[in-house]
């Protein structure tokens, strides 16, 4: 596994390597000197590290292959171009990087028809929100997916609508009942420290920058403002949601950090050997466990029969074989869990 790990970075330096040559070559008088008066064999070439091989490298870097991804990198790579090589060696292929902007035009045309129709469909998803038994972080998502094609950007919109509902419009409601993964720990009390900490230092850094850097100073201001509304939002979202079960599903969600739903039937079984619980976790294990001002672990991991998919910060979806769970009562989740587990064997 470390090997593996180890070589995806060979990738990344092999595309800075690429991506700065290209630069060197055109930017720098080593560069100058090493062009020969007729370029269009090394501007073709360079042409394809950006549209071709850039792309590639990137993808095998996250690991990630998709036919809208390579076409995506690609035409960015053509935009690329147009910036890195001067205009005057560029001019035969300028119809290369045309191609690649009407490719982008076309994407970014086809995500703002997606958030369009997001809109337009809203208030079905929020009727549909308000029928739903489910709590909100997960109605919510479920209702946009039924509504709205699934989309990488359709996950972001959805991540922040999220993120702006618990912040401001959910002051009112009233934590419902259920095991809770924060109470015995100084999560809330973290999350408000932090705030306090960005407030003082926005306070004194935005007032010491604004005259020196002011585009700086408004930049970090803005972050600064998104991460104060984020942790306020993150607070509210582990308040009002304890573990929800069901008939057949049990649903996590650590704030807006991670959210997971179980099926009992993919359970495999529950390990809690302390030594296990007490090492580190492996990559295929993803934790609800919140931070703390000291080092805690797992009451339990969950080994399931088949991954199971986690929506992360920002709508991110990963698979997981294992979910690692610490609860303010884990003797009562655990018990719950195996009834559930046992009742659904009985059915089949």
């Amino acid at each position: 596994m470390y090997v593996i790990e180890r070589g995806k970075y060979i990738w990344l330096l092999l595309f800075c390597i690429v991506l700065g040559s290209n630069y060197m070559l055109y930017h720098t008088n080593m560069g100058s000197d090493i062009l020969p008066p007729e370029a269009s064999g090394v501007v073709l070439g360079s042409l394809f590290d950006l549209v071709i091989m850039l792309p590639l490298l990137f993808m095998l870097y996250r690991k990630k292959f998709s036919v809208k991804t390579a076409i995506l990198l690609s035409a960015a790579g053509c935009i690329l171009a147009r910036f890195l090589i001067p205009n005057h060696l560029l001019e035969p292929f300028v119809a290369i990087t045309w191609a690649g902007m009407a490719a982008e035009a076309a994407l970014i045309t086809f995500e703002l028809i997606l958030i369009v129709t997001f809109v337009r469909y809203m208030p079905k998803i929020v009727r549909k929100v308000k029928m739903s038994a489910l709590p909100v972080i997960f109605s919510f998502p479920q209702a946009i997916d039924q509504y709205v094609k699934n989309n990488p950007i359709i996950h972001v919109i959805c991540s922040e609508a999220m993120m702006f509902y618990y912040a401001f419009f959910s002051w009112k409601k009233t934590p419902p009942t259920g095991i809770t993964l924060y109470k015995n720990s100084s999560y809330v009390a973290f999350q408000i420290m932090m705030i306090h900490a960005i407030i003082i230092e926005t306070l004194g850094l935005h007032w010491w920058l604004h005259d020196k850097a002011m585009v700086i100073s408004i930049i970090l201001l803005v972050l600064n403002i998104y991460s104060v509304i984020f942790f306020l939002a993150d607070i509210q979202a582990i308040r009002l949601n304890p573990i929800y079960i069901n008939k057949g599903s049990m649903f996590l969600s650590l704030g807006l950090l991670k959210r997971a739903e179980i099926q009992f039937e993919d359970i495999e079984c529950i390990i809690e050997d302390p030594v296990i619980l007490e090492s580190k976790l492996p990559k295929d294990t993803i934790d609800f466990i919140v931070r703390d001002f000291e080092k805690v672990y797992p009451d339990m991991i969950l080994k399931m029969k088949k991954p199971v998919r986690v929506t992360l910060f920002m709508g991110i979806q990963k698979e997981y074989a294992k979910i690692a769970i610490r609860s303010d009562n884990p003797t009562q989740l655990k018990t719950m869990i195996l009834n559930k587990m046992d009742n659904k064997n009985l059915d089949y």
